[in-house]
């Protein structure tokens, strides 16, 4: 013999209205928390917009002087200089010229131009990198001083010539063939 089974709602229960205020704070928090998405996107791609700013440009404006700001060069080997005692290292970079389609061709006419713009750095507390050698690109995070001196806190290097693809007529040999 089987049972049937039915639900039935008790008497007396109601399901809760909701107060005719609850949508709109809805609405308002979810305009706010919009609007502040849209202002972090904004305000992210307008400040990120450059990436580094040149020598050329900071050596022009004089505002500059103390603020954080990022620069890139190409690295003056012959002025290297580390004090490994202390974590110092001290080089030159020049203006890297715009309209250069070819990364080290840019760096070696930056550094070979006497007349390029140039700028001292100064990177303090760092062992100095395998990479920082002459004509590498160097991006630097730091302040200028009065005295015309880059006081880096973040030091990038990229060196071209340790990533040139090889052209296509060139085979990998093996030596021990």
């Amino acid at each position: 013999m089987m049972t049937e089974a039915t639900w039935e709602k008790p008497l007396g229960t109601v399901a809760p209205i909701s107060q005719p205020g609850s949508r709109l704070k809805f609405l308002i928090g979810g305009l706010l928390i919009l609007g502040a998405v849209a202002y972090l996107v904004i305000s992210g791609t307008t400040s990120g917009a450059k990436f580094f700013i040149t020598i050329s440009e900071l050596k022009a404006n004089a505002q500059i002087i103390g603020q954080s700001v990022r620069i890139s060069g190409a690295v003056i080997g012959d002025s290297i200089r580390y004090d490994e005692r202390n974590l110092i290292i001290e080089f030159m970079i020049a203006d890297i010229p715009s309209g250069v389609e070819n990364l080290a061709d840019a760096l070696h006419q930056a550094v070979s131009d006497p007349n390029a713009e140039r700028i001292a750095v100064r990177v303090e507390n760092q062992v100095k990198p395998d990479l920082l050698q002459h004509e590498a690109q160097a991006i630097l995070t730091g302040t200028l001083d009065a005295n015309g001196v880059f006081h880096a806190s973040e030091l990038l290097l990229k060196c071209p010539s340790r990533f040139e693809e090889s052209k296509p007529d060139q085979s990998i040999v093996n030596p021990a063939a």
